[in-house]
């Protein structure tokens, strides 16, 4: 069982590395990459555990970046955890998430909505390491009473359209492909299904997109189908995972819900392998 999109309380998780590893471990996951939004700080102590439960760990990684007014999310996977232009970069990404929910904050302020945001902000100022979202604010809007689940604080204040959403300031996809590169890794664009913009697959194959998450918790079989399709018309690998937050309002219910095949996680390496060798240039 390989699951490559997992998270920890080192982004909008609810679960330590530790803890996220045993319950892969318990739910017989193999092989477990953490992609935490915008941070590696969850990888270090998830490779620990893995190493300990008897799993191969990769490190991965989810950036957001920017395409027009749309999120875009792209998985990175086998480069070097250590890069400083690297970490450089991620770190500007999660200023720029601790900007974005102040704003959010007093935005909801406005609207009679009044919440605390040191408190929400603590641990991402606590720890420079961790990634500030807006998952932090619908649970504070939970805690706070204005909501009943955070689904609905997203339904009603924070999703795009909503009264108290802030657009994202990022890089651009390309440049988020060109940073993996650069660091020695490959690039898969997250569950395309939510997307809902196929169109744009061609532009990123070309501007060096290297994979495609053909599964996700969210793709049904049809999806499936179309996705795997896609990959092979755009010549890219294929990555997948549960998308596990451990929060049941989001994602699969435990990690390993949703499994890569072994054969595409091994195509998936070697398309690693041949970036770092220089094979693979697209970017």
């Amino acid at each position: 069982m390989i699951d490559l999109h997992t998270h920890t309380t080192a982004s909008d998780g609810r679960y330590t590395p530790a803890e996220l590893v045993s319950r892969a471990s318990a739910a017989g996951v193999t092989v477990l990459a953490v992609t935490d939004h915008d941070t590696l700080a969850g990888c270090d102590a998830a490779g620990l555990a893995c190493a300990a439960a008897g799993i191969e760990f990769v490190a991965g990684i989810e950036i957001t970046a920017v395409c027009g007014d749309a999120d875009v999310h792209v998985l990175g996977y086998f480069f070097d955890p250590r890069s400083p232009a690297l970490q450089s970069f991620l770190a500007e990404q999660r200023q720029r998430r601790i900007d974005r929910v102040r704003q959010i904050v007093d935005r909801l302020a406005t609207l009679g909505v009044r919440l605390d945001a040191g408190a929400i902000l603590a641990p991402g100022l606590d720890d420079p390491g961790k990634a500030a979202g807006r998952p932090w604010i619908a649970r504070a809007l939970v805690a706070g009473g204005h909501v009943k689940n955070t689904n609905m604080a997203f339904e009603i204040w924070l999703a795009r359209g909503r009264p108290a959403f802030v657009p994202r300031l990022a890089a651009s996809p390309g440049e988020v492909f060109e940073r993996l590169h650069a660091a020695g890794g490959i690039a898969s664009l997250a569950h395309p299904g939510l997307n809902k913009r196929d169109d744009w697959l061609p532009a990123f194959a070309a501007a060096g997109l290297d994979a495609l998450e053909v599964y996700h918790t969210e793709h049904a079989a049809d999806a499936v189908s179309r996705y795997r399709e896609a990959a092979r018309r755009f010549n890219l690998a294929i990555s997948g995972g549960s998308d596990f937050h451990g929060d049941a309002s989001h994602g699969a219910p435990r990690p390993g819900t949703v499994s890569l095949p072994r054969a595409d996680f091994d195509d998936l390496r070697a398309t690693s392998r041949a970036t770092a060798s220089g094979s693979n240039t697209s970017s």
